[in-house]
């Protein structure tokens, strides 16, 4: 890889976290798979060379638990699904270059090609470990085979990670309270001899790789807490039958986070050899030739960034391959605040959506620009709609249209005018804050750099009035040619989000071009003669989303009954879409210590309590703090018995500024829980002014 402002003369190659070949696509999955399918189209934008590349899953341990619970191979499972995906994928313009499966023959020769360099570099070795057992079926019960309690966090856990909880990879043996995943018995632990990666041997190497990453904080700052807690060894080797057999060893095969990622250089290897190295040269991009290596993008679900972070590339240098350029981690997909669960049913499923006859790019636009890249987002239909009839409809479709249609009906199309200055200008900042974004892994705000710029365009129009100008003459002709210079630049910024709109947008002004080819200097591609458009976004109605809801509430109740308040199986849930939880997300930036040490934080008794006259759900509350008694205004109205407030010990947050709330001064704040406003309050008998630490 390079640090070479992009675009770079190296190939680049964009990756997303394999789906498991293990049920149906939802928008939770969706959301990575169209950002990263953006990021390698603005990349293309950008005068970069690059591909996307993915594959299937097939050793995913759920797939071979999910199988046995249904009689039949994993593979039998998994080939459909497979199949599946494959068309899936490109219903949502999600253009892979390749799409391969860890299963083939290039993969699996790949993958002991990593293996016997890790072993010949002596980063491998033997150990003796505690093992999960099922003692009434007698047999090994490797990875998620087990389920149990997290020894670090306490939560449910399955054997190989916290995922429930705190998150952390778990290795062989760590999982306290074990079961079978399969049976159910109670399990027992016994000793097997198995292979370790060593890589707390790459912490040096790790630091200084964090430093050189680019791509999402997240993904940058999350895995030092790993690399000061001091790095653990992986066990690269399992009991079971599925999955690629380690080399030399006939009763193991390799853990699927070795031939997972393993996928992205074979998958890149087959788009090479099916295009030829000339055109696209694999051994280039990840430093197989003995180079640096390309550009190296790898965007996944922030609940895999140790893999991505630690051991992926440690593998990647101790077998002299080239590392990563950039990880982006996205955050999680809610539905309506909440969670998604699939065995609840509380999940918008991609084929769902389209049978509803919504078009894909206005599902890519909303997943790509509704929040940053590693935020949280929820979706709901009123939300959904807003963006369509908002920005998609009112924004860009408004102004392409009415621009065409007044050019088509007064021009046969393209005026003969040449685009003013002002207008050109425009458009190359909208490019500047393009390539900007696009540079910063930005998806959300490249997005915004073309619907901006059709704002810009809706205003342009709208202040130069050319309907009260002459017909035909110079001056009307002038706005008009401006109007369309922009639509064509609108098209190009927009098309890695809405690249089928786009497409259709070029195709309707004249223009003998690709616009997928095209790059950011064909924003002044001079458009041809045209007819009169279509509309180019079809506006969302109130009733339409009132059937949604309803439909949507409906499901998950059926569902919900089905499984009678039973977990979810997680069997369909991939590395990028968010297990079920009625929680708000955790926050991923974290502070340091002496940011946590500014909050004056203090135990405090409620002196009285009275309504705020006006306010529904405040409450004016007199707090002895210790030092001094407080005003303290506080929405509990609705949620507490007022009278019975005086008494309560309190928690308070002494050091917050002071705010008016309906014309009463608030003078700190009292901590509570939940929407039930659950007031934080001390177990012990700690005296008002106590300071919390």
């Amino acid at each position: 890889m390079s640090h070479e402002e992009l675009p770079t003369d190296r190939p680049a190659v964009v990756t997303c976290g394999l789906p498991y070949a293990n049920g149906d696509l939802h928008i939770g999955h969706l959301r990575g798979y169209t950002a990263a399918d953006a990021v390698n189209r603005s990349l293309k934008k950008l005068g970069q060379q690059s591909a996307y590349v993915c594959g299937s899953d097939m050793h995913g341990t759920p797939i071979a638990v999910n199988a046995a619970k249904q009689g039949i191979s994993p593979e039998e499972l998994a080939m459909p699904v497979h199949e599946q995906y494959k068309e899936t994928f490109p219903k949502f313009n999600v253009d892979f270059d390749n799409y391969g499966r860890t299963n083939d023959e290039t993969n699996t020769e790949l993958t002991r090609e990593f293996v016997e360099g890790l072993e010949a570099g002596g980063y491998v070795y033997e150990d003796e470990i505690m093992v999960a057992w099922d003692p009434e079926e007698d047999e090994p019960l490797p990875d998620r085979y087990v389920e149990g309690t997290c020894p670090y966090c306490g939560e449910h856990a399955r054997g190989d990670e916290c995922d429930e909880g705190c998150g952390r990879h778990l290795e062989p043996g760590e999982i306290e309270n074990p079961v079978s995943a399969i049976t159910g018995n109670p399990a027992e632990y016994r000793e097997r001899e198995h292979k370790y990666f060593a890589v707390s041997e790459f912490a040096e190497y790790l630091d200084g790789f964090l430093d050189r990453l680019e791509g999402t904080s997240n993904a940058k700052n999350q895995p030092r807490e790993w690399l000061e807690e001091g790095l653990q060894d992986w066990c690269i080797s399992r009991d079971m039958d599925w999955g690629i057999d380690y080399p030399g060893e006939d009763e193991l095969v390799l853990y699927v986070w070795v031939d997972a990622p393993i996928e992205y250089v074979s998958s890149t290897k087959q788009y090479s050899e099916r295009v030829g190295a000339d055109e696209y040269d694999w051994e280039e991009v990840w430093g197989r030739d003995g180079g640096d290596g390309g550009e190296i993008v790898h965007v996944i679900g922030r609940d895999i960034i140790q893999h991505h972070t630690i051991f992926w590339p440690a593998m990647l240098h101790a077998t002299d391959h080239a590392e990563p350029r950039a990880v982006c981690a996205t955050g999680f997909v809610t539905i309506d605040g909440k969670g998604l669960s699939t065995s609840r049913n509380r999940a918008i499923w991609a084929e769902e959506y389209l049978d509803e006859g919504f078009h894909p790019d206005l599902l890519r636009y909303y997943l790509t620009t509704m929040g940053g890249f590693q935020q949280d987002l929820d979706f709901t239909w009123e939300r959904f709609q807003e963006r369509v009839n908002g920005e998609l409809v009112g924004t860009v479709g408004n102004f392409v249209y009415r621009s065409m249609l007044f050019a088509a009906r007064n021009f046969d199309g393209t005026p003969d005018a040449d685009v003013s200055d002002e207008v050109r200008e425009r458009i190359d900042a909208a490019v500047e804050q393009f390539e900007s974004a696009v540079k910063n892994y930005d998806v959300r705000n490249a997005g915004d750099a073309a619907v901006e710029l059709a704002q810009f365009g809706n205003e342009y129009i709208q202040q130069h009035e050319p309907w009260q100008l002459v017909d035909g003459s110079d001056e009307q002709a002038q706005v008009i040619r401006d109007c369309l210079q922009v639509a064509t630049a609108v098209a190009v910024l927009l098309e890695p989000i809405c690249p089928e709109k786009a497409e259709t947008v070029w195709i309707q002004l004249g223009i003998d071009a690709d616009v997928h080819a095209a790059e950011t200097d064909a924003v002044h591609t001079e458009p041809g003669a045209f007819e009169e458009p279509d509309e180019l976004f079809e506006k969302i109605e109130d009733d339409r989303v009132d059937e949604l809801d309803e439909a949507l509430e409906t499901k998950i109740a059926a569902a919900t009954a089905d499984e009678d308040d039973t977990e979810d199986d997680d069997a369909e849930t991939t590395d990028s879409a968010m297990d079920e939880s009625d929680f708000e997300p955790l926050i991923d930036e974290r502070i340091d210590f002496d940011t946590f040490e500014s909050l004056d934080i203090r135990v405090g008794r409620i002196e009285s309590a009275e309504g705020v006259e006006g306010a529904d759900k405040l409450v004016r509350l007199s707090v002895d703090i210790g030092v001094e008694t407080r005003q303290i205004v506080a929405g509990l109205k609705q949620l507490h018995d007022v009278d019975g407030l005086t008494g309560e010990k309190v928690i308070v947050l002494a050091n917050l500024e002071k705010a008016e709330l309906f014309g009463v001064e608030s003078n700190g704040m009292v901590l509570a829980a939940g929407d039930q406003a659950d007031l934080l309050t001390t177990s012990g008998d700690a005296e008002p002014g106590t300071k919390v630490r």
